[in-house]
């Protein structure tokens, strides 16, 4: 049965009327219709024209605007001159003359007037908006009461499919045939939507494959533009699940994990629980600053050892740091490190960043750096902003040692029932797995900050659900997980140490609508105005915490033999893929 929202009918006037027909065999100019077809006529008649907020005005708009404005500063003025008499002459302010009342009550009417007048152009489009989708559910329904009906397919259209006009199908011959580019479809249409769906029309023209199955609709393009994603021909899909609540330093979070991994959300949960049934956990941020590391040149290596040494000089320093921080209100300017190799060298800025990453905000200060140095070193050679002595988005050593972003160690004792009743295993059993494959095993295999159980996957999932980098997942992941019997045996002592977790509450991803809405679960979305940083440091220990709370839980399952059974249980499908294709 088709049900649709019923509309009162339309008048005789409006703007179209909509006719149906049958065609017969004497229709010779329509010899390419099928005789047996209904054919629809459509009416188009001039449109009645919108209503405008000024309509409603009695006087012409300019005349009415020059009026409140006059209005407006006179009676402003009498009573800022009435006001200065009494407070002249001792008279109580609010004892009001009748022509004092008469004013503040013209001074109120003009002040309301002029702030509705800025509002004029909203209200005006805000009218058309409604006029046009007034009109469009009324001949939807006029077409509906009038044609024939005619049989339904039960199965909707997938989201992705879309009607393009003729006018957009001009567009896409364009950038199939390479006379329009497909990245410049943006600023020429000035419809980000529909730049997304001419550009993914003509991939699938231009590849011969299809896009079914990527989403168009429901997200909005205008956010990402020049700043998250260029060319856009859709947006991928991915559940997210809250392990929780996770309490730490006292506080409960539900921590948003986007993953496509069963078992993880789960696993993660069961940490946070048997946690939770133990008192909580204690997260401490060590550190917190970015870095940065150009790479220079100089024509010798004595002249690169020179620059060393001037950097390198706290008398320096502050005049460095002056340079540095004018970069940006929040940039702070921490340490300076260099490394020579030969000819090169590498300066390792650090640096704090507020609520922020804080990735563009050092490189905008390590450049104001590079340029006033290069007043005093005329023959430096800057040949990269960045010489991976940073390290970003890869493993690396120093920042396993130095840290980069926020570091944080993160701990908690587990007692000994909830080891036995939550997690199904024994203390002693945990700190024997532990010494033998988060340590010794990643000895042998020569990890790099890789002591732990998997860090990365809950790292990975909370940095995707709350609009953080993937690819700073590498360092953020680096992670020594610890284990010890306390108490005479009894107890679990756990820890991880964090050095290197990158993360910030705005910029890039976290603004996006459904990122934006996990950190506001948190308690972390945006820029915090009592204490700058301190919501990007709250989610870097909220990480920690998850992190330990994910690696108590897989210890747990591998100790008890439990790891490959939950897996074969929740993270296989049991549908028959045979039968649904």
């Amino acid at each position: 049965m088709d049900l649709r929202r019923g509309l009162p009918p339309k008048p005789p006037s409006t703007p179209a009327i909509v006719r149906h027909r049958k065609t017969t065999s004497n229709n010779i100019n329509n010899t390419d219709r099928s005789s047996s077809s209904t054919d629809t006529v459509v009416d188009h008649r001039s449109p009645s024209p919108l209503p405008k907020a000024s309509d409603a005005l009695p006087l012409p708009l300019y005349l009415t605007n020059g009026i409140f404005f006059t209005l407006f500063f006179c009676v402003a003025y009498f009573l800022l001159h009435r006001w200065r008499d009494k407070i002249r002459s001792s008279t109580p302010l609010h004892v009001v003359t009748l022509s004092e009342l008469a004013a503040i009550v013209s001074l109120i009417a003009s002040f309301i007037y002029l702030l509705g007048f800025f509002g004029i152009d909203f209200v005006q489009s805000f009218i058309a908006t409604s006029r046009v989708d007034e009109d469009n559910f009324t001949l939807e329904d006029d077409v509906e009461h009038h044609s024939k009906p005619k049989p339904r397919i039960m199965d909707p259209l997938p989201p992705a499919l879309t009607l393009i006009s003729e006018k957009d199908e001009e567009i896409v011959k364009s950038v199939v045939s390479g006379s329009l580019p497909s990245y410049s479809l943006e600023s020429k249409l000035g419809d980000c939507r529909r730049a997304a769906s001419i550009r993914r029309e003509a991939l699938e023209k231009k590849t011969g494959r299809s896009l079914l199955g990527l989403p168009l609709e429901g997200f909005d393009y205008d956010s990402i533009l020049g700043q998250c994603c260029e060319m856009p021909i859709g947006y991928v899909q991915l559940p997210i699940g809250i392990a929780g609540p996770l309490l730490l330093n006292g506080g409960e979070y539900m921590v948003p994990m986007a993953t496509t991994e069963g078992c993880l959300v789960a696993s993660t949960n069961r940490g946070c629980k048997a946690i939770f049934a133990s008192g909580g956990a204690t997260a401490i941020l060590l550190k917190d600053g970015m870095t940065r590391a150009p790479v220079v040149r100089f024509g010798t290596a004595a002249r690169s050892a020179h620059l060393k040494f001037f950097l390198e000089d706290p008398i320096n320093f502050d005049t460095l740091s002056i340079v540095f921080n004018k970069s940006s209100r929040f940039a702070r300017l921490q340490s300076i490190r260099c490394s020579i190799a030969g000819k090169n060298l590498y300066i390792r800025f650090t640096c704090s960043t507020g609520d922020a990453m804080g990735m563009n905000m050092v490189s905008k200060g390590v450049q104001n750096v590079l340029d006033f140095l290069q007043i005093d070193f005329p023959d430096m050679d800057v040949i990269g902003i960045s010489g991976n002595f940073c390290s970003d988005k890869k493993p690396a050593a120093v920042n396993w040692i130095e840290g980069r972003g926020k570091s944080v160690v993160c701990e908690s004792v587990i007692t000994e029932e909830v080891v036995k009743k939550v997690l199904k295993t024994t203390v002693p059993g945990l700190v024997e797995l532990n010494m033998l494959k988060n340590l010794t095993g990643s000895a042998i295999a020569g990890s790099l900050g890789g002591f732990n159980a998997h860090a990365a996957n809950i790292v990975s999932a909370v940095f995707i659900a709350t609009g953080q980098d993937p690819a700073q997942n590498i360092e953020s992941s680096h992670c020594i997980t610890m284990m010890e019997a306390i108490n005479g045996g009894k107890d679990l002592h756990i820890s991880v140490t964090m050095p290197s977790i990158e993360v910030g509450t705005v910029g890039g991803g976290t603004q996006l609508a459904s990122q934006s809405a996990c950190l506001n679960l948190l308690g972390v979305k945006g820029a915090s105005k009592e204490s700058p940083g301190s919501n990007a440091r709250v989610l870097a220990t909220i990480v920690a915490g998850a992190v330990l709370a994910g690696e108590l839980s897989l210890m747990s399952a591998i100790s008890s033999g439990q790891l490959v059974k939950s897996h074969m249980k929740y993270n296989r499908s049991n549908r028959d893929m045979t039968a649904i294709a």
